[in-house]
């Protein structure tokens, strides 16, 4: 069950999707993302995500397992 968002603030304008996840600490090195994409198990903004690349900008959501995160 997921609880509350956290708000995970970044430098700049833009972050992309597996820098993102591991500044979070959601994984702890860049493999790891291409194993929660290919099974979609993350969603941006409610939608399957399968690019370690999307970019990301203040405001938007993702959601792993277990977790809600919005980018600051």
């Amino acid at each position: 069950m997921l609880e509350g968002m956290r708000e995970v603030s970044i430098q700049g304008d833009a972050i992309r999707l597996g820098q993102f996840l591991k500044l979070a600490d959601v994984v702890g090195v860049g493999s790891e993302v291409k194993g929660l994409l290919a099974g979609g198990l993350v969603r941006v903004n409610g939608e399957v995500e399968s690019r370690r690349g999307r970019q990301l900008v203040p405001g938007d959501e993702v959601v792993v397992p277990g977790e809600r995160l919005r980018v600051g």
